[in-house]
């Protein structure tokens, strides 16, 4: 019987003929903590392991609370540094690099067919890059620190074919919400989604990254893309050598074949306050909005800023809207100030905040207030989210955001 992507890639890490259901003992090729490193050490500790299983093979980014904003982070930041020296941990990104999700591609540590974990649920991100890619507990983290190894399930595979090509002002986060409103916020719950199809083509790299980013709000446990002429561009100048790519066997067993025709999509908007609530922006166009938010691990890279800088520029964000911006990385941020992007942001009055998770986890830079509204392109609106828990998010793309910002409203972009 064929195997799907997953299903080989834990077999090789395994050393086993796995498919789904069967219970592994696999050998992890990276594991990522962030902001949480502090509380993973302490468990590590308690373990009775005097040295981590591989130094190499650790990347701990400091990003959630970028710089620190109590006493308390401060501390746990102290923390971090000091283990980081102690361990002599060399791939450690302290507050000026960005958010993990996008420093871990960018600087060449995401292979394809490796298996990847991190202690932060948006770890299915690589997954585009046709890793397996899983987020994974503070416990758990500490223990693949000590043994290098890690317990899984083999999960059963649910194929998406996403066919067609986007029309105007329509992009990569339009796909995945629309995906997620139709098959749920538990729709792929503990499944690998296996993406494929003729609209893969089109997508760049960073609109993949978005795609697998949430993935995880389909409660799934990896989001796979294939290996194709795109990857190898990427990564082509961030890693040495790139191994051969795992592609599915023809006979593969799926749990599930679902197809998306994205020729007629629209843009997508997930209401207040779950993630599959999701509605055609002409629906909702008119609700009034406080708060336009622009960055975070699923749409702060540099095509989403220039997607909304096309839309701002010449133009001011309304009165009645603050317009925050996030690169997702340092890299990101000097990119846009090279190609003018940043310029055009700041003059159409948005405000840029250093690279960094921003407003997205509702503790840090940004947060709302009782009854206030936020558009924003980050991956979660559960209540209290972003703030208060009297207030309300909507998601959406950064052409959808950007547009919004204008009008002071949620707005069709592909009018504004």
């Amino acid at each position: 019987m064929g195997k799907t992507i997953s299903e080989k890639i834990l077999s090789i890490k395994s050393a086993s003929d796995a498919f789904a259901g069967d219970i592994i003992e696999a050998s992890v090729d990276l594991a990522m903590s962030h902001d949480n490193t502090a509380m993973v050490s302490q468990i590590f500790r308690t373990l009775g392991f005097p040295n981590v299983w591989n130094k190499d093979k650790i990347i701990i980014p400091i990003d959630h609370r970028a710089p620190a904003n109590l006493i308390e982070v401060a501390e746990a930041h102290r923390q971090i540094r000091a283990f980081v020296k102690e361990q002599d941990i060399p791939h450690f990104y302290d507050i000026k690099a960005g958010i993990c999700h996008q420093i871990l591609p960018e600087k060449g540590h995401v292979i394809p067919g490796e298996l990847i974990v991190g202690s932060d649920s948006h770890t299915t991100t690589y997954g585009a890059f046709s890793a397996f890619s899983t987020g994974i507990g503070a416990s758990e983290m500490a223990a693949v620190w000590a043994t290098g190894t890690i317990w899984l399930k083999v999960p059963e595979t649910v194929k998406i074919s996403i066919n067609g090509s986007l029309g105007h002002r329509i992009s990569s986060k339009d796909i995945i919400l629309s995906i997620i409103g139709n098959l749920g916020a538990d729709g792929a719950s503990y499944k690998a989604v296996e993406y494929s199809g003729s609209g893969i083509g089109h997508l760049s790299m960073a609109a993949r990254m978005t795609i697998c980013n949430m993935t995880m709000e389909m409660d799934a446990k990896a989001g796979i893309m294939p290996y194709d002429t795109r990857t190898e561009s990427y990564l082509s100048s961030r890693v040495d050598q790139i191994p051969r790519p795992i592609t599915p066997d023809k006979d593969a067993s799926y749990l599930d074949d679902i197809h998306f025709d994205v020729n007629n999509l629209g843009p997508q908007v997930a209401c207040p306050h779950t993630v599959d609530n999701v509605k055609p922006v002409e629906e909702i166009a008119g609700i009034p909005i406080h708060q336009a938010v622009l960055g975070s691990c699923t749409n702060g890279r540099l095509e989403d800023l220039i997607a909304a800088a096309d839309i701002l520029r010449g133009r001011k964000v309304h009165q009645d809207v603050r317009l925050l911006i996030i690169p997702a990385s340092q890299e990101v941020y000097l990119q846009a100030i090279q190609t003018g992007v940043i310029q055009d942001l700041i003059k159409a009055e948005g405000v840029i905040l250093n690279p960094g998770c921003g407003p997205c986890l509702g503790s840090h830079q940004g947060i709302i207030a009782k009854g206030e509204t936020a558009l924003t392109t980050t991956n979660r609106n559960f209540r209290g989210r972003m703030g208060h828990r009297d207030s309300n998010i909507y998601l959406a793309s950064p052409e959808t955001v950007a547009a919004s910002a204008i009008h002071g409203e949620i707005s069709d972009p592909r009018t504004s």
